[in-house]
């Protein structure tokens, strides 16, 4: 809304080369509402005020821009004002940067930065993909656990400017190893010749450098902290993430959920920053797969085709009883792998779901089963649609959805629990790729009831 407010005044202020207007307009913004206004206005207006603001309010407001909006900019930034602007930067969120640009401008950003920041990038760089070591920064403090709450005080007032946050604080030994951390509060509220060692709780909560970014989530709101530190295998400390950090991993997190229940590799930037020919890669592969799963559907029917030969009247029913299966593994699949996701549910709970989704299943299937059987009954008695075995008919498609349905429910609340047990995301187990499985097993559900009840009559 803001940027809609006053991105036509900056537009039109940049035009009649109204410099100083611009920055007085941007002065008393907050930064996060600048980065707002600049998402809304054309790429080379944005990248021309990222030149006329002080660079210490550029250097906020950048932060505060999605990735792809920072590479743009860095593309068009000189070498002097690059530098000057990753060098300000966080270094978590340098990294996350740095990891979205191609490997050329990554080549060229971090030959800009100072060896300092350069050691701190490369450091972070060497982290796993996605690990807690990608997004944490090494913007912290420690303290020694000697030191009194007076000299903690006045070591924070000397050293505690820029660090990422000071609610929480470090206490390590001299080999940087995590002893325990200390809020803030407990050292203002202290006897000035309290000892810090005195005052930690002896319930710090750490996070493996190597730790898979949704493990970091889910520490995060296990513990309920707003900073949380990383320890290496030797339990020295390495760096920290803040809340800020595991909401942008949440929201990638979601993301990828959201697209893997559609059968849709994620998409990595926003809908219209994705070229034409990536979105058909993203979309094609999961589409082919799962086409090729359903031709497995004309291969089943075929094999019945003596079946259908005979009673054609059967051949009505294949959308309604393969549909109803598939609707209810979609179902049971999306239950079932946001529930992994909140870890409401383990893999230890398996046994536990299994049978309260073959009930589940049981009861949905009679429900859809009955609504099939009053319906063809009904449309007999009134058209004489069916013919004689119109009961019999009735009974198979009421048999079949409930066989259908639970078998459904069955395959969409085990894929989930299947992946996980072998170390793949949950969410892969698709909704898409579940109704696939369960519309070849539906028709061989459908006509082995048709099969049984019906020889003799109508086959």
């Amino acid at each position: 809304m803001l940027g809609k407010l006053v991105g036509p005044d900056l537009e039109q202020m940049l035009a009649n080369k109204e410099f100083g207007l611009v920055r007085e307009t941007l002065e008393d913004l907050h930064p996060a509402d600048i980065a707002e206004v600049l998402e809304e206005m054309p790429r080379e207006s944005s990248a021309l005020i990222f030149r006329i603001m002080p660079r210490n309010q550029a250097t906020e407001v950048f932060e505060y821009l999605p990735v792809e909006e920072q590479s743009h900019i860095v593309r068009t930034f000189g070498t002097k004002a690059l530098a000057a602007m990753l060098n300000e930067m966080a270094p978590d969120d340098r990294m996350r940067l740095f990891e979205e640009l191609p490997a050329g401008v990554t080549r060229q950003a971090l030959a800009t930065l100072s060896p300092s920041e350069l050691e701190v990038a490369r450091e972070l760089m060497g982290y796993p993909e996605e690990s807690a070591g990608r997004y944490m920064t090494p913007e912290y403090l420690t303290l020694g656990p000697d030191m009194t709450a007076e000299e903690a005080l006045a070591h924070i007032r000397i050293h505690g400017a820029g660090r990422e946050t000071l609610n929480m604080l470090y206490v390590v030994d001299e080999r940087g190893k995590l002893l325990d951390d200390v809020r803030l509060s407990s050292l203002v509220m202290a006897s000035p010749q309290t000892k810090v060692v005195d005052l930690v709780q002896h319930d710090v909560v750490t996070l493996s450098a190597k730790a898979d970014r949704e493990e970091v989530v889910g520490m995060f709101e296990k513990y309920d902290r707003v900073a949380l530190p990383v320890i290496d295998s030797e339990g020295v400390l390495v760096g920290i993430i803040t809340v800020d950090d595991v909401l942008d991993v949440a929201k990638q997190e979601a993301t990828e959920d959201i697209h893997g229940l559609g059968g849709v590799e994620a998409l990595d930037a926003p809908y219209f920053d994705i070229g034409i020919f990536s979105l058909f890669k993203k979309r094609g592969g999961w589409l082919a797969l799962l086409f090729l799963g359903e031709m497995l559907t004309a291969t089943a029917m075929a094999f019945f085709e003596d079946k259908l030969a005979k009673a054609v009247v059967l051949s009505l029913f294949i959308p309604l009883i393969i549909s109803s299966g598939g609707n209810s593994g979609s179902q049971a699949t999306s239950i079932i792998i946001r529930s992994l996701a909140l870890r409401e549910i383990e893999l230890r709970n398996f046994l536990k779901v299994f049978s309260r989704e073959v009930l589940s299943g049981l009861m949905l299937g009679t429900l859809l089963g009955s609504i099939g059987f009053v319906r063809i009954v009904m449309w007999e008695r009134l058209f004489g649609t069916y013919g004689e075995h119109s009961l019999v008919l009735a009974t198979v498609v009421f048999l079949s959805l409930v066989f259908v349905v639970l078998f459904g429910n069955l395959v969409g609340a085990s894929l989930p629990f299947f992946f996980r047990s072998i170390g793949f995301d949950p969410a892969k187990a698709s909704a898409p790729f579940v109704a696939t499985i369960v519309d070849v097993s539906g028709l061989i559900i459908y006509f082995s009831v048709a099969g049984w009840l019906l020889t003799g009559t109508l086959l």
